[in-house]
């Protein structure tokens, strides 16, 4: 299996987020990186660098202008501001308005730096700073060099993205992710494979690329997830979003029970692999999250480290292209074992 991973990806180090109520220690940093790095070549992986000429054509592809624009520049007009803070987070959001459902957000007229972090920025958890841009757009690279090699006739390949991608919408940072790598390398692979679907298996809704994708038919989404009536994201990742338009019954979300362990897992991966060999994919993204771990410090479920193995053993039954794609996973000490585990699942089985 190829494995990428840039460390332009370290750059970004965020300070702080938001959790009811409290600004605490971010968990989403760097050493997540070293961590997975490190226990993929202790399993004796073979870990290449992205190529660094992708530019912008299938980010932009994904994301609006307005938004790229802002994620490139935000940190230096920020910093210039009288008293700036020690990273970007949003004080003001825009109203509601009467129309604002019934057509795509224009971008803001107002340029302030700290009006554009509050249309811009979904929440308290996607600090913007210094590195931030850097690393997005490396993870972005990252995932990119995975699915080419797909295209290149790999069977399989990980990308090693940091930060996470799947929160991120096509003018909006939230939950930790700026750029969304996994919609990302879809684009790509729709240029060879006429249907693709995103798996997500992150314990949190990947809203982000569900809104990316909803009124589509070639790229399906599912998603298996903590029960978002009490958890992140909280406003979208129900079972009865099924996508809209032409996408209407290509979007399945499973939400799962507070202390769902590796059977209620598994049973829910079952009928979500069901549902991508029903919408005739020929490639797979995986939106890899191991923060369902029963001892991660997000987890509000109970998989094991065994339920990483066994569910990337099941995503192999597939028997398709796939590009797996990191998201989250914030326990540091489990991160490295469980990723080894649900690629070894994944190859073994794709041997077989």
């Amino acid at each position: 299996m190829k494995i990428y991973y840039s460390p332009k990806q370290l750059a970004h180090r965020p300070q702080q987020f938001m959790m009811a109520g409290r600004l605490v220690p971010h968990l989403e940093v760097p050493e997540r990186c070293e961590r997975l790095l490190a226990a993929v070549q202790r399993a004796s992986y073979v870990v290449e660098e992205p190529r660094d000429d992708f530019g912008m054509e299938w980010i932009a592809r994904v994301h609006e202008p307005g938004y790229l624009e802002f994620l490139r520049t935000a940190w230096s007009r920020w910093s210039a501001l009288k008293n700036a803070g020690p990273e970007i987070l949003p004080n003001v959001h825009p109203y509601r308005g009467a129309h604002d459902d019934l057509a795509p957000r224009r971008p803001p007229r107002a340029s302030s730096p700290v009006a554009q972090a509050g249309y811009y920025i979904g929440d308290l958890a996607a600090a913007v700073g210094a590195g931030t841009w850097e690393s997005a757009v490396a993870a972005a690279h990252t995932a990119l060099a995975a699915a080419e090699a797909l295209l290149a006739g790999e069977h399989a390949a990980y990308a090693l993205c940091r930060p996470p991608g799947h929160h991120a919408a096509a003018d909006r940072a939230a939950g930790f992710c700026y750029l969304n790598n996994a919609a990302i390398a879809a684009e790509l692979l729709r240029t060879q494979f006429a249907r693709v679907a995103i798996l997500d298996v992150d314990t949190h809704h990947g809203d982000g690329t569900q809104a990316l994708f909803y009124r589509r038919a070639d790229v399906q989404f599912v998603s298996i997830h903590t029960d978002p009536t009490g958890y992140y994201p909280f406003f979208s990742g129900y079972a009865d979003e099924y996508g809209a338009g032409e996408g209407e019954g290509c979007n399945l979300n499973i939400p799962l029970a507070r202390g769902s362990g590796d059977a209620e897992y598994l049973d829910a991966l079952d009928d979500a692999l069901e549902a991508v060999r029903a919408h005739r994919s020929e490639a797979l993204v995986v939106s890899a999250g191991f923060d369902a771990h029963e001892r991660d410090p997000l987890s509000a479920l109970k998989v094991t480290n065994d339920g990483y193995r066994r569910i990337g053993d099941a995503i192999a039954s597939l028997k398709l292209p796939t590009a797996i794609v990191q998201e989250g996973g914030y326990g540091l000490d489990l991160l490295g074992q469980n990723l080894v585990a649900f690629l070894g699942g994944f190859n073994l089985a794709s041997r077989l």
